[in-house]
This record gives structure tokens, sequence and C-alpha cells, in this order.
């Protein structure tokens, strides 16, 4: 009789335990129901377009293009006597840059001394900004940006300008470069300089 008993209690010891671990999982079914209801997302995104940078130089102040290495340097044409020199003599040449059209930033240009070749010593140079008036001639005169230096020294900085929209060329910027040969100037002496301007946007 007891043995009964109590194989009778724990069944129904058994059925409620089942009971309420069955009504805790029906609770915490109807908790997860809840809180989905009560849940919203927000999203947010971006498109990054980096700017677009075109620098570019003129020998003729009409025709402008890149001239971005060593090997492609505008080949400047200074006036006569430049194959002739003699203490004293004083020669120019012209150049103009820009940034051209699809710009999206001004920027700051940078020149220092060139680099040169063969011999070039007992000459001068210095670089002059001739204003809305491309060209240049020994007599030329302007703003000074980098005063006479030998070549193996001067430099300067300066800003130039993007268009007034995306889709216009800056405004030029005329530069006349100044040779003088010195009183020290070796007979037969041949060498060249290459100039190096720089533009870093702002």
């Amino acid at each position: 009789m007891t043995s009964n008993t109590t194989s009778e209690t724990t069944r129904q010891r058994g059925r409620k335990v089942a009971a309420i671990l069955a009504g805790g999982l029906v609770l915490g079914v109807g908790t997860m129901a809840t809180l989905a209801s009560w849940n919203d997302s927000e999203f947010a995104n971006a498109t990054f377009t980096a700017g677009k940078f075109v620098f570019q130089g003129s020998l003729n102040g009409t025709s402008y293009s890149d001239h971005a290495t060593t090997g492609a340097a505008a080949a400047l044409s200074f006036t006569t006597p430049v194959a002739n020199l003699t203490p004293g003599d004083v020669v120019a040449a012209p150049f103009a840059i820009r940034l051209g059209a699809g710009t999206t930033n001004d920027a700051t240009v940078s020149i220092a001394a060139p680099t040169t070749t063969g011999s070039v010593s007992d000459l001068t140079w210095q670089l002059i900004d001739t204003g809305s008036t491309f060209g240049c001639t020994a007599a030329t005169t302007g703003t000074s940006v980098v005063a006479s230096s030998a070549f193996t020294a001067g430099s300067a900085s300066f800003t130039i300008t993007k268009g007034a929209t995306v889709a216009a060329d800056g405004t030029a910027k005329n530069l006349c470069f100044k040779v003088t040969a010195g009183g020290g100037l070796t007979q037969s002496q041949t060498g060249s300089a290459t100039w190096q301007f720089q533009a870093i946007s702002q």
C-alpha cells in the first residue's frame, strides 16, 4: 500500500513540474513576441567621392597640357643669345600655369632651385609674375616671385585658384624666367636646368 501511494505521489509531482515547465515555456514565447513588436531600426549611408585636380602648363599662353615628369618637361624658349652667352647677358622665357577644368580645389604651388646637368656656373635665375600678360623679354618687369638666385638656390610658394565652376579653367598665372650671365662665365660651358612646379591641393 505504501509503495502504491509513493508511486502515485511521484507521478502527481511529475505532472505538476511538467505543467509548470510548459507554462513557463508559453510565457517565454509570449514575452518574445511582445518585445519583437516594440523593436524598430534606422539605417544611414553615405557616398564618398574624391575631388579632381588638374595642373597644367603652357609655353604660349593658349595651349595647356600636362608636363608631369622630367622626361616630359616643357621646353622653355629663351630669347637670344641663350646659345651664345657672354658676361652680362640676360635671357628670358615665358611660362604659364593654371588649374584646368574639372579641378575642385585651389592649390598651393611651390618652386625651388632647378636640377642641373653639365655646367651652369656663374649663372643666376629669377622668376617674375607678369600678371595678365603672357610673354617676356630681358626688359620685362613685374612682381618678383623668386629673387635673383644662383642655380643652386631660390624658392617660392604661392596660390593659384580653380575655375569659377568645376567645368571652367582656373585663371592662368603668367610667369617669366630670367637668366643672367655673370662676369665669371666660363667660355664654352654648356648645361641645362629643369625647374619643377609642385602643386598641392588645398
